[in-house]
């Protein structure tokens, strides 16, 4: 027969006592501050980098397969969608930052946090990009490439800010996701907001309360960027 959860354990764990309220304001700015220098920097630098990765993929996906080079390349992009969307972001993180020394590559916690979130935008945004692109009729391609601009050119002129206002609502949320899983970069000792966290609840044997908090400010900043989010489509509407 299993335990029932004792309820009373978990209220007085809630109680707001003097010291617990010093403990929390304690907590609460070093935590806000890694939000602002870490977390979200982590965050934004990361998403533009995987940006980058998925306009590159999603081009060599849509594009004609007509030579060798671009099918090896269209293999490889596969490839590398396939295996970050089907691998967990924390093995991604601990294979950079813990795999690579192996190889002889060793890096700070913060660049191979960058490079792992980086590669796992890319993965996942690419889709969204292809998509976005596919979208925009293809006569519009044909005509632009009659008036002699090339692939590249169509591409910027014509095809890639109608095709952005496509995708903003889904690479919004995907940036917003980012945003809360630079969590995960605490396994790699970066001092991001959750690893404040731990340190804090580990020095006080306070754990629920300091999570809570911590998890309090992952969704001020999230309820934030939602407005912001909103904001952006709005205009781009």
């Amino acid at each position: 027969m299993s335990a029932s959860p004792n309820l009373s354990l978990f209220f007085e764990s809630l109680d707001l006592s003097k010291e617990r309220l010093e403990l929390l304001l304690e907590a609460f700015y070093p935590m806000l501050k890694a939000a602002f220098s870490i977390s979200l920097p982590l965050a934004v630098i990361s998403f533009i980098l995987g940006l980058l990765i998925a306009v590159m993929v999603a081009l060599i996906k849509i594009a004609p397969p007509k030579h060798f080079i671009h099918k090896a390349l269209l293999a490889g992009v596969n490839f590398y969608v396939s295996l970050i969307r089907g691998t967990p972001l924390l093995v991604q993180i601990v294979v950079v930052f813990y795999g690579l020394p192996a190889l002889g590559v060793y890096m700070d916690p913060i660049p191979a946090g960058i490079i792992a979130f980086s590669f796992n935008v890319g993965a996942y945004a690419s889709e969204t990009l292809r998509a976005s692109f596919l979208s925009v009729p293809k006569d519009q391609w044909d005509s632009s490439l009659s008036l002699g601009l090339n692939y590249l050119q169509t591409f910027w002129h014509v095809i890639f800010f109608q095709a952005l206002k496509v995708a903003t609502p889904s690479l919004s949320n995907t940036f917003i996701s980012l945003f809360k899983e630079t969590s995960l970069a605490s396994v790699v000792t970066i001092a991001e907001v959750f690893r404040i966290a731990q340190q804090k609840a580990n020095a006080s044997y306070d754990f629920l309360p300091i999570y809570l908090e911590a998890a309090l400010i992952y969704w001020l900043f999230c309820l934030v960027l939602e407005a912001v989010q909103k904001r952006v489509e709005k205009i781009l509407n």
